[in-house]
C-alpha cells in the first residue's frame, strides 16, 4: 500500500465520521420528534473535520484548509458552550 492509499483512506475515514454526523442528528430528531443536535454530532464534526483537514494539508489544499480550519473552532466552541452548561445544571 503506498502513502497516496494511505491518505486517501483518511480523507476518506474523515468525510464518513463528517457524513456520519448528519445520521446522528436525523435519528436523534426522529426519536423525539423534534430538531435535536445531540453531542455526539460535535464530536464527530470536530474529529472527523480535523482528520479532513489533515487530508487537506496533505493536499496542500488552501480552500480546503480554510473551510476545515474555521469548521474546527466552531466545534471545540460548541462543545465548551455544552460543557458549561453542564457545569451550571442543578445537581439532583
Amino acid at each position: 500500500m503506498s502513502i497516496e492509499h494511505i491518505w486517501l483512506a483518511i480523507g476518506f475515514l474523515g468525510q464518513g465520521l463528517f457524513f456520519g454526523r448528519w445520521v446522528v442528528q436525523w435519528i436523534a430528531s426522529e426519536r423525539k420528534s423534534e430538531s435535536q443536535v445531540p453531542i455526539a454530532f460535535w464530536y464527530m464534526s470536530l474529529v472527523g473535520g480535523l482528520i479532513t483537514l489533515a487530508y487537506a494539508i496533505y493536499r496542500k489544499d488552501p480552500v480546503f484548509i480554510a473551510g476545515q480550519s474555521v469548521g474546527a473552532v466552531v466545534y471545540v466552541r460548541n462543545l465548551v458552550l455544552i460543557a458549561r452548561a453542564g457545569e451550571s445544571a442543578p445537581q439532583s
